[in-house]
């Protein structure tokens, strides 16, 4: 009987789509790897879910499948992975985190976050769709470099999911979320935490975060910034590729 093949699942982060990881689709199938991009606005089209609540949806429907199970989450979609990955029966096999933030640690930045949260939850519900994005993308974290793909990834359609969207700056809000640091030990699966070198802040938390996970590499890429994974898509996708399908971080810490 032929082996099921291992599958990527990449989850989205803030304002994402399941079609942003679209570009990496061929190049990973070719490399033998089912893919799988999660829409994770379904998560929140009935009713309010929590960040708990969400991982552990999202390990029940991957526990039913065959073969191994790869997780790629970015930036709030990184949160949910981390999420997922300490859960209760983690169905994962590796994971790779990208741009994510393990949580708040005082009490004074959480109700800050939550306020600024709460301020893009009421303009994504209220403003014209065209102005919140533009609001939105004008963030310093999220700007632009030249020549890079993640100008081409279409937001208009995410109109339709306004509501979800609204909702998640409530639910998966970095305010609201667990602080995750005395817990990242407890993940023993390998792990790579990859972020862009441009983006101080993200950097700082992977390697620190990477010190406290057993199996855990944190890898900084040259020329990207916060969005990493559109920004040197090629080199990303052979990072990803390489840690896949490398046996030798089983069993050892890093």
């Amino acid at each position: 009987m032929t082996e099921p093949k291992p599958t990527i699942w990449c989850l989205h982060g803030a304002v994402g789509a399941a079609t942003d990881w679209n570009g990496f689709r061929q190049s990973w199938e070719n490399a033998g790897y089912a893919f799988r991009a999660v829409d994770l606005w379904r998560f929140l089209d009935c009713c309010p879910r929590s960040l708990h609540e969400t991982a552990r949806a999202l390990n029940a429907e991957v526990a039913c499948q065959n073969g191994k199970n790869l997780l790629v989450g970015y930036s709030m979609g990184g949160r949910i992975a981390l999420h997922a990955l300490l859960a209760a029966g983690s169905p994962w096999d590796r994971a790779v985190i990208v741009a994510a933030h393990p949580g708040l640690e005082s009490e004074e930045e959480k109700i800050e976050r939550r306020k600024r949260d709460a301020d893009w939850s009421v303009r994504c519900h209220r403003d014209s769709w065209a102005d919140f994005l533009k609001e939105w993308q004008s963030q310093p974290i999220l700007q632009l470099l030249a020549g890079s793909q993640e100008a081409g990834l279409d937001r208009g359609p995410l109109h339709l999911r306004r509501k979800e969207i609204s909702r998640s700056f409530l639910e998966w809000s970095l305010g609201v979320q667990e602080n995750l640091w005395p817990h990242l030990g407890q993940i023993r699966v390998p792990l790579l935490w990859m972020t862009g070198e441009l983006d101080l802040k993200f950097s700082a938390l992977a390697q620190s975060a990477c010190e406290r996970i057993p199996h855990a590499r944190a890898l900084v890429m040259p020329a990207a910034g916060h969005r990493l994974p559109w920004q040197q898509p090629e080199k990303f996708s052979q990072e990803v590729l390489a840690f896949f399908s490398d046996s030798r971080m089983e069993g050892h810490s890093t």
